[in-house]
């Protein structure tokens, strides 16, 4: 038997209707898997080894009680087969350091999803930046001077975080708009540099 690891927000909170996460584990259950669940306050590393306070987890679609957790257990990361990381943003020193403890079980031959070095060399939004060909003409900062200048320039913009998640504070600023400067103060407070894209003109595209 397949014994899957899973670190994850508070499965309590989420939302069974579009959680991926939730859905892998219902197959991965119906495959015959046996589920470990973690949070990333469960993972801990005693003289190199990786280790963790894990619960069996059983789950259902079920919109009233859609998950169940037994006594909790401690043991190696090692001894689970495969671990999936699907903690959710932000990307902070929290979840750096759960990677570099997801590394070692990694190195003991334990499958990790997605693979922990490229958790942190791959930020979702800064990573477009290896792609500058495919993408509409991009800014990164969090100095306002170069933001206006973006704004000015293009006339369309969206403006979001580098570590957000799920839609959560984007905004499309067009010419003109007089909550430019609302905005713009709103994001660089958070103190993390944000990403800026031109707008895409709409266009009718058809395959044939």
């Amino acid at each position: 038997m397949i014994k899957l690891g899973i670190v994850m927000d508070p499965i309590a909170n989420i939302n069974i209707k579009k959680d991926t996460s939730f859905a892998m584990l219902l197959e991965a259950q119906r495959r015959g898997y046996e589920l470990h669940y973690m949070e990333m306050a469960d993972l801990y590393l005693i003289n190199g080894e990786a280790r963790a306070r894990t619960r069996m987890l059983s789950v259902e679609q079920n919109y009233d009680k859609w998950y169940e957790l037994n006594d909790e257990q401690d043991l190696p990361l090692a001894d689970l087969d495969v671990i999936l990381m699907r903690k959710d943003p932000p990307f902070d020193t929290e979840f750096i350091y759960a990677t570099y403890i997801l590394e070692r079980a990694e190195e003991k031959g334990t499958l990790i999803v997605n693979k922990p070095q490229s958790l942190r060399d791959c930020n979702e939004k800064l990573y477009t930046a290896w792609f500058s060909d495919l993408t509409p003409e991009t800014l990164v900062t969090r100095n306002k001077a170069q933001l206006k200048a973006f704004w000015e320039k293009h006339g369309d913009i969206i403006m979001k975080p580098l570590d957000g998640m799920g839609g959560a504070s984007i905004f499309r600023v067009k010419e003109g708009d007089p909550n430019m400067g609302v905005i713009a103060e709103t994001l660089t407070e958070l103190g993390n540099p944000l990403l800026h894209g031109a707008e895409l003109p709409a266009r009718d595209q058809r395959w044939r």
